[in-house]
């Protein structure tokens, strides 16, 4: 993974040259991500999926995060990060099938690790349930929902817990039942500002 090379952009997102992975996060050079986030409808109430980090993760270990993520690399387009579904939650989905929300900037740093991506931001309509997810291990260990109403009172402080359904792994890759209330603080700690940006574009096209 640290052997990844990155497109790098500068304040003003003007494209400068290209990094190692370990060097973009070092120096806090700007770099193109791609998320996309699955929502469901079931019984009449709205769903939002996340995965589990792994406890191995560098990175944010056991913490939920958007249900599929990844680095753009310095060959690919917005289009390949379709790449990251399928290799991170089993999932195969044709680009034209995703929504566009979005292009988010946004800012983590911790220590001498400093996160600026450029993310482009993706809506499935997911209509199949947990059977469907094969995980990558090294990467997730769990996929759970959470109602969107629920989610969305939770980053803008009406809630301070939520009730998450799904499954984890267990060290034989055997799906365990989870159902829990989790906390702010088990989520990854982007800025409240980007989930508040993500919910209410959601929030747009569940309300279409």
């Amino acid at each position: 993974m640290e052997a990844e090379k990155l497109r790098i952009f500068d304040d003003q997102m003007n494209e400068i040259g290209i990094a190692p992975r370990s060097e973009v996060h070092r120096k806090g050079y700007w770099h193109e991500v791609f998320h996309c986030w699955f929502v469901s409808r079931e019984a009449g109430e709205d769903y939002i999926y996340l995965q589990l980090r792994s406890k191995s993760k560098k990175d944010y270990p056991d913490l939920f995060d958007i249900t599929a993520a990844g680095h753009l690399l310095a060959d690919e387009t917005v289009e390949d990060g379709v790449r990251e579904i399928a290799e991170e939650i089993g999932i195969n989905v044709p680009f034209d099938e995703l929504v566009p929300l979005g292009i988010f900037e946004y800012i983590a740093a911790k220590d001498d690790f400093i996160d600026k991506e450029i993310a482009n931001v993706f809506l499935l309509d997911f209509k199949d349930g947990f059977g469907e997810f094969t995980l990558q291990t090294e990467e997730i260990s769990g996929m759970v929902k959470v109602r969107f109403n629920d989610f969305a009172q939770l980053w803008t402080g009406e809630k301070d817990r939520v009730e998450i359904n799904g499954f984890i792994l267990d060290e034989n890759g055997e799906k365990l039942p989870v159902n829990e209330q989790a906390g702010r603080e088990k989520f990854v700690p982007h800025q409240r500002s980007f989930y508040n940006q993500v919910i209410r574009e959601i929030g747009k096209y569940l309300n279409d």
